[in-house]
């Protein structure tokens, strides 16, 4: 997994030691569930999550480079929301920050960069960016990047006791992003 850069931050492989710095936000109601996880309970559940994370290659740490900190996650899964287009090499993009750092502009830098980090460096010909129909804060980032609604689906959040949410689901592809670029 490749360190990626930007201009405030650094998006890197995790770390056991960044345990305290993900509890801090992943204990928090209004961060696991808009990403359809519970909140934590404890740094050890945290440090559970960061192996998991460590195992899959797919899940960066978002840095600050001011405070030398985690104040978020953001991954580039292998995900294909849309079943009609899998021939298309394509991942999802997902992502969580801490409530102390919203309004700064953090989520659209670091989706950005690895926007750019897909096609450019995993030649991927489509990305995807979803969140749930109540979390207008990720419609804005996903419309801020440049990705485009394409449908909405309904989905069982198994972490989440099963509760059944709709996901409206954005794309970008290899075409739209290099004619903004």
């Amino acid at each position: 997994m490749k360190k990626l850069e930007t201009e405030r931050l650094i998006l890197r492989p995790w770390k056991l030691s960044d345990a305290e710095d993900l509890y801090e936000y992943a204990k928090n109601d209004l961060v696991g569930p808009n990403a359809g996880w519970p909140p934590h309970h404890s740094i050890g559940e945290s440090e559970k999550i960061i192996l998991q994370f460590i195992a899959g290659e797919c899940v960066y740490a978002i840095e600050l480079k001011s405070e030398s900190k985690v104040i978020g996650g953001i991954g580039i899964h292998n995900r294909q929301p849309d079943e009609s287009l899998e021939h298309l090499k394509q991942r999802e993009i997902g992502y969580v920050l801490n409530p102390n750092y919203w309004g700064n502009g953090y989520v659209p830098e670091a989706t950005q960069r690895l926007i750019r980090h897909g096609f450019e460096e995993l030649n991927l010909d489509l990305i995807w960016c979803g969140h749930y129909s109540d979390n207008l804060k990720s419609k804005r980032v996903n419309e801020k990047c440049g990705f485009i609604f394409h449908f909405k689906k309904k989905e069982t959040l198994c972490l989440l006791d099963n509760k059944v949410v709709e996901t409206w689901y954005y794309k970008l592809t290899e075409k739209e992003y290099y004619e903004k670029v």
